[in-house]
This record gives structure tokens, sequence and C-alpha cells, in this order.
């Protein structure tokens, strides 16, 4: 089994980086522990405020075969520059001081509070690394989702997998993303810190708590997480469309063949990348599709599809790549309509 490249840096990595000492290294392992796709993201800081221009390749030169005494005429690439935004996440937690002092222990209270309001920012993230949208929310970041849903017209059609579900919302999908510097990673701007920061604003007056002029004494805590999105090389990100949710929760026969039928779209999206040594290489599916492949397993439907202990953990690999659960993909996806 190959191993995992260990050069990019995850989230948890750059926020060690930036600030060791700071509340912030408990907040990024809070978040790894329900949402696996941090695990494997590379982070890099972005070149601008509010986001990351970079520079993307559309054609190469065309060399020529020459003959002697011929000429060969000068040729370059074709380069686009691509602008990517960054979304600001926030939120604030609030919780009555005299509950919170109540049993003596002020702080794990707070903890308590913190935990849920992370676990929130932590799903919205995830949501909308997946099917963010600028042109329906323009505050946020545009996800995977609305760049890979063109079968007819887009250049990137060839890395979007048809699985041939038919119906109009009852489908999900299945990435294969090979994270990395020169191909996809997550950005958070320029000059900030990575990953969800937490402060602390102490005890506070909340005015007009009931509704009728009066006045509490709080505890406040406010979040905050800038984040983005950036495809460097789009050749490194496959989506299986069209998963059919209903056949994924067949049995028997039924249950059997659309098993063998996702591995065989698994093959053809792992052929779309062009080398998997230009990153972290992972696939993402949800809890219906991890489900079907871990029944695969059992019926022995590929040789390739296995469980492996990885760093001590148990790990669904397809062809040594880990198949990791979000919850952040849906089974309610439209269909991506083919030529």
């Amino acid at each position: 089994m190959p191993v995992l490249s260990n050069i990019h840096p995850t989230l948890a990595d750059v926020a060690k980086r930036l600030d060791p000492n700071g509340k912030i290294d408990t907040i990024v392992e809070l978040l790894n522990q329900t949402n696996p796709i941090l695990d494997d993201a590379v982070w890099l800081e972005g070149n601008l405020p509010t986001g990351h221009r970079t520079s993307v390749r559309t054609g190469l030169p065309q060399p020529t075969w020459r003959k002697l005494y011929g000429g060969v005429q000068p040729t370059k690439s074709r380069t686009a520059q691509v602008t990517e935004n960054t979304g600001m996440l926030e939120a604030y937690a609030e919780v009555d001081k005299a509950l919170a002092d109540l049993n003596g222990n002020t702080a794990a209270f707070r903890l308590s509070e913190d935990r849920a309001h992370i676990e929130g920012m932590n799903q919205e993230f995830a949501q909308t690394l997946f099917y963010g949208s600028e042109g329906t929310e323009p505050e946020a970041f545009t996800g995977l989702a609305p760049r890979y849903n063109d079968l007819v017209d887009a250049e990137n059609k060839v890395n979007i997998i048809d699985a041939g579900g038919t119906t109009s919302a009852a489908n999900t999908s299945l990435w294969l993303i090979v994270w990395g510097a020169s191909t996809a990673h997550c950005i958070y701007p320029k000059g900030s810190k990575a990953g969800l920061a937490m402060t602390d604003k102490g005890q506070v007056t909340i005015e007009n708590v009931d509704g009728n002029g009066g006045r509490m004494e709080a505890y406040r805590t406010h979040y905050r997480w800038d984040s983005g999105l950036v495809i460097r090389d789009w050749r490194y990100v496959v989506r299986v469309a069209n998963v059919d949710v209903a056949l994924m929760q067949g049995d028997g026969a039924n249950d059997l063949t659309a098993q063998k039928n996702l591995i065989r779209h698994m093959i053809r999206a792992a052929e779309r990348i062009p080398t998997f040594g230009m990153g972290r290489a992972a696939w993402y599916c949800n809890r219906t599709v991890r489900e079907a492949l871990r029944l695969g397993i059992l019926e022995r439907v590929a040789n390739n599809l296995s469980w492996e202990t990885v760093e001590g953990k148990r790990v669904m690999m397809f062809d040594g790549i880990p198949v990791n659960r979000t919850d952040a993909l849906l089974n309610t996806e439209a269909r991506v309509v083919p030529a």
C-alpha cells in the first residue's frame, strides 16, 4: 500500500506553525474528530487579503517535427488567471453566567457549548466545500459540485463519471481528490491565521435579553473561519455523479449488481487521474455509499476494495486510497444531465 504524502500541510499542521501555544490547536483537533476531510485537505495561505489569484495552464505548446535545414517556429503555452474568493464563516456563543458558574466548573460548561458551535461551523464548512456557490450565496465560496456539474460543454466533463441515476433529486456523488499545492487545496486569506479562530470575549452584559428591556450577565465566545477552495488542475478531481440512492439501499442480487457497478465507476475515476504522485489522494462518499461498499467487501465484489490498518486505525481502502465517509454529501442531489 502506498504511503500517503506527508509533504503537504494539513489544517492542523498550518495552525501549529502559526500559533503553537494558542487555543487554535485545540479547535483544529476538535474539527478533525468529526470531519475527516480536514485530515487530507492541503491548506495554503492565499496571496490576496480576500482570496487567491493563480495562473492555470489552459494549453500546451505544440512541438514541430524538423527535417534537415528546416525551421521550427517558436511556440508557448496558454495560461489564464483565476481569482478564488474566501468566505467568512462566523458565530457567537452566549451562555448565562449564573448557569455556567452553577456547578463550579465554568470552563467545562463553556467547552460543552463550544463543541456544539464548532460542530455547526464544521458541518457548514464541509457542506460548502462540496456544494457552495457564489452565484446563489455570494458571501460563501464556490465548492466542488458547481465546478463539476456539466457533462456536455465543460472542459472538465471527462472527469465527471455518469453512474446512471435518472431520478431528478435522489442521487448522490462519490469524489476522488488528489490534494496538493499544484492540484487542489484549501486557502485562508493572506496575513490571517489558518483554521477556526476562537476568541473568548469574557463576561458581557446582554441587552434586552427577554425582549422587554431586561439585561443578563453572560459569557460570550466568538468564532471565525475564513476559508476557500482552489482547483489548480481540474484533472486531479473526479466526480462520480448520478449515483442512484435507491440502488445503493437494495438487497440480494440487485445489491450486488449496484456494488459491482460502483466499483467499475471508481476504477474509471481513478484512471482519470494523471498521476497520484502529485499529492494526497482520498475518496469521499456519504454513509449510504460507504455502507454499499462495506457490504461489497463482505461479498468480495472486488479484490482492490478492503480494510487495512493505517497508523493504528482501521481504514477502508480502494486501490490503496482511503475511502472516507462525510455526511456533507447529500442523498438529494439533482441529476447531472448527460449529453
